[in-house]
Parts: structure tokens; sequence; C-alpha cells
């Protein structure tokens, strides 16, 4: 049975000291994940993403992460991440390392590892100093040219965890919005986790068959948490809480707020409903108005 709680799929398929990847852009970022591992108080953590945000500073802070790999960090359109910035400059809630590519090059490496190969070459880093701070990165000689080519490591992380919109329970996942780099990090990954606004049946996909980025046989789990991804968004269901990240850098700003808030927030309710029925009335604001596409013939 591949549908269950996050609880059960966290308890699980994470482990501590495992490689994980929460993956998503701008929007479908499963921050109920990223609290049901905090609850559960997952230790010595390599977190993996291009574009790491308020969720994995909030892993930081809780002292879950040694290790983060990334392209860009902060709280889009604010500011830095506090929590960040506090374990790599002054230690705190303890040291973190850091492995710096560019966005290319992480996109590589997922790529890399989905398609179970040990490297991927790329024109990329001339004029960079990333190379000096990150012996990953290193270079090639290709066969056919002769040219030298930047090369970056497979990614192949023990977790990979999506949100998405819909499933079924065998965990064939429909994605439609912006795409990141969700199929890629799913297939390079040893276990699956996919969170989903909602489980449909098996039907209702194959009516849509294009929308499945994710199929179900790579699928370890399937959790279905409406308003999992908040504060950000799943299109045509819910909006981004730009209030929320605004408020994030006054929240993390020290130890004492930031603690305030994972108490509350994440220590402080049992699930994702919970967290939801607190939220109250702030969640209706933030409710997707209907705006169907057309229907496609997919008839033969």
């Amino acid at each position: 049975m591949k549908t269950m709680t996050m609880a059960e799929a966290i308890a699980q398929f994470v482990s501590n000291g495992d490689t994980l990847v929460i993956e998503g852009f701008t929007h479908l970022i499963c921050f109920a994940a990223g609290h049901e591992i905090i609850r559960q108080g997952k230790k010595h953590l390599t977190v993996c993403r291009l574009t790491p945000d308020l969720i994995y500073d909030q892993m930081i802070a809780a002292g879950c992460v040694d290790k983060l790999v990334f392209s860009w960090a902060g709280n889009p359109g604010v500011g830095p991440l506090n929590a960040l910035r506090r374990a790599v400059e002054q230690g705190v809630p303890h040291p973190l390392a850091l492995e710096e590519y560019s966005h290319f090059g992480m996109v590589s490496r997922f790529a890399a590892g989905a398609a179970h190969l040990p490297f991927m070459p790329l024109e990329d880093y001339a004029g960079s100093d990333l190379p000096e701070v990150n012996p990953q990165i290193r270079t090639v000689e290709c066969p056919f040219t002769g040219k030298q080519l930047a090369a970056v490591p497979a990614l192949n992380p023990d977790v990979t965890i999506i949100h998405a919109q819909r499933a079924d329970k065998e965990g064939n996942t429909q994605v439609w919005g912006l795409l990141g780099v969700q199929k890629e990090a799913c297939f390079a990954a040893k276990k699956v986790i996919v969170v989903v606004e909602e489980l449909v049946d098996t039907a209702t996909i194959r009516k849509d068959p294009n929308r499945t980025l994710i199929p179900g046989m790579i699928v370890d789990a399937v959790v279905v948490e409406p308003f999992g991804a908040h504060p950000s968004f799943a299109q045509g269901y819910y909006d981004r809480d730009n209030a929320f990240y605004k408020d994030y850098a006054e929240i993390s700003k020290d130890t004492a707020s930031m603690q305030a808030y994972l108490d509350e927030w994440v220590y402080g309710v049992p699930d994702r409903a919970t967290y939801c029925q607190k939220l109250g009335p702030n969640l209706d604001k933030l409710l997707a108005k209907q705006q169907l596409c057309e229907a496609v013939n997919y008839g033969y």
C-alpha cells in the first residue's frame, strides 16, 4: 500500500544521515514534509536543492541539517536566510557545510543521477571562482573535439520528496504550472515520496496522460496533504502567502524568535491538518479562483 500519512512516510523512508531532496520551483514546495522531519527529530541530513528557501532554513534552525548542497539560497524577494547565516557564520545550532554549484550545475547533477551516469559534462564555470571552492567541479576532455569541459558528479539522493497537485493510489503523479527538476530528482533517488493536494482514481490520470510527471513505478509513498505546500503555492489550488515570506525575515532574525515559531507552528501542532485549522480564515483568502483549460482530444 503506497498511500500513508506524512508521519508514516517520513518515519519509514527518511533516516538520520540521509541525503535528502525536497524539490519544487516557486510553487509546490513541500513545507509539510519538512515540518514532519523536524517533528520527528531527524538528524545529520545532507539537504540538496537548486533554490533552498524557508523550509530548509527552518530545518537548519531545528538542527536537522549538517550539509547544504545548492545553487542559490535566500528568502525570495525578501532577503537572506537568517538561520542559514547563523549556522555558517556562528555555528548555531551547529556548523553547516556548504557545497555550491551554478543552477545548471545542479540540474546537470540531477540529470546524471536520473540517467545513471557517473557525471555530466557542461559548458559552464568559465570565469567563475566556484571550482576553486568546490573540488567536486572538475574538468574533462571531450573525446570528439578535445575541448575542455566542466564536469559535475551525479546526484543520487537517498530520498526525494515532491509536492504535486494530484496522484492516484499507485503514485502516478500529475503536475501543472511551473516545473523545476522534480522529474529528474525523483528518477535519481533511491526512494520517492509524493505529497499531493488530492488523490484521484487512475481513470482521471489516464484521461490526461501528458500531465503525469512521475510514474507510479518509481514512487514509494503517496501522502495526501491539502495545503501541504503552504506558504508556497499550488497552481489551481491556492496562492502564495506573500505576507508570510515577508514576516519570516522578522521571525528568523534571532534564535529566540525562530525557536518560538518552531514551538508554535511545528512542534506545537501534531500534523498538517491542525496547522491548517490554526491558520483558519487566512487560508480561505489564498484559495485559487477557477480557470479551466480547454479539453484535449486524446482519441485515436
